[in-house]
């Protein structure tokens, strides 16, 4: 059996915009420490994604010194704020079918995002101690979930997309699927049937296979949808009526991944 490896780790500190990859993440209840705990909602307060606005691909997410630097790549209008907010207007914000309580700290940062969506939309943080739980037909403690869609994490082997890359007519990148964590060694797909495993010395547990929209098909680097890689993936991965690539997880511990950091899958 081949060694299974921590290659990346991803956080995406504003839902939709674009990812941070990063060496070593703090693994916390409801995701990883910076990971979707923003969102853009619209003036009736619901999320915002690339699903009906692709061009949230265009804008460039870093992390520094506990600020986040906002770049469009469209124009390089760029703006920067604090990571974590404390105070701002309350809005229950909705997300899928959950509503939750959020802050919006600066009408002034919303307004630099509806300038650039030529859209009225507000920028929101969701507080650490505010409630979210994952669906309990899949929650193994009663975990909760920041901003991301439905679970805590989410991992992806290397393997899998080297072997969904062989069947397309143009491979993709990993930031396709907006993965948490990736791992090298193993077999394709073989975390589909992931329970208990460990990164390092941090407990998690898959619990229910990533089912893909079209998310995936939208090109973060230039914004624009197509139909690859669902058109291909629908060939062969498709259960249930849909199309699963990826494990989600929750953590049964906290504490620090690294890259290079060993994978061990418990025995079922």
């Amino acid at each position: 059996m081949s060694t299974l490896r921590l290659s990346e780790i991803w956080i995406y500190p504003v839902k939709s915009l674009s990812g941070i990859r990063v060496q070593e993440a703090v693994v916390m209840d409801k995701g990883l420490k910076f990971d979707r705990r923003w969102m853009l909602v619209d003036e009736h307060n619901r999320f915002l994604t690339q699903r009906e606005h692709p061009q949230m691909a265009l804008f460039q997410v870093s992390l520094h010194d506990q600020q986040l630097h906002i770049l469009h790549r469209s124009n390089n209008a760029a703006i920067e704020f604090p990571a974590f907010a404390t105070t701002g207007t309350e809005y229950k914000a909705t997300i899928w079918d959950d509503e939750v309580t959020t802050l919006e700290p600066s009408p002034e940062v919303s307004a630099w995002f509806s300038d650039q969506l030529n859209m009225n939309c507000r920028l929101v943080y969701f507080p650490e101690p505010n409630s979210r739980p994952v669906d309990e037909r899949y929650a193994t403690n009663h975990e909760h979930v920041s901003l991301a869609d439905a679970y805590p994490f989410l991992v992806i082997g290397q393997a899998s997309l080297d072997d969904l890359n062989t069947r397309l007519n143009s491979p993709i990148p990993m930031k396709r699927f907006r993965p948490n964590f990736v791992f090298t060694g193993g077999k394709p797909y073989e975390e589909d049937h992931w329970k208990d495993f460990s990164i390092g010395e941090v407990n998690f547990t898959g619990v229910k296979n990533c089912a893909r929209c079209v998310l995936t098909t939208v090109d973060p680097e230039t914004g624009l949808k197509g139909k690859e890689p669902l058109a291909t993936l629908s060939t062969y991965r498709n259960q249930g009526n849909k199309i699963l690539f990826g494990q989600n997880v929750v953590a049964r511990s906290i504490g620090t991944v690294r890259v290079n950091d060993s994978v061990t899958v418990n025995p079922a």
